[in-house]
């Protein structure tokens, strides 16, 4: 095994975003329903460790999501 393989990276991707009061995010429970400032078709980030690395779109296939990589992020250093 390489070095390389031995990295971990959580990825992530974000759909959208909500605000609320806290006092509201503490009361939900189980299958509580959060609605976000999201459609259907809009583009999705993709973050690693908390960095936007990518955008994408959400791709549907039967019973299975996936993303699809519209746009690498180019980091500035």
């Amino acid at each position: 095994m390489n070095a390389v393989e031995k990295v971990y990276v959580e990825l992530s991707v974000v759909i959208g975003r909500s605000k609320m009061p806290i006092n509201q995010l503490l009361k939900m429970g189980r299958g509580a329903v959060i609605e976000l400032d999201a459609h259907q078709d809009d583009e999705v980030w993709l973050m690693a460790n908390n960095v936007a690395i990518a955008r994408g779109e959400i791709i549907v296939n039967e019973d299975r999501i996936s993303v699809s990589v519209t746009e690498k992020i180019s980091q500035s250093s």
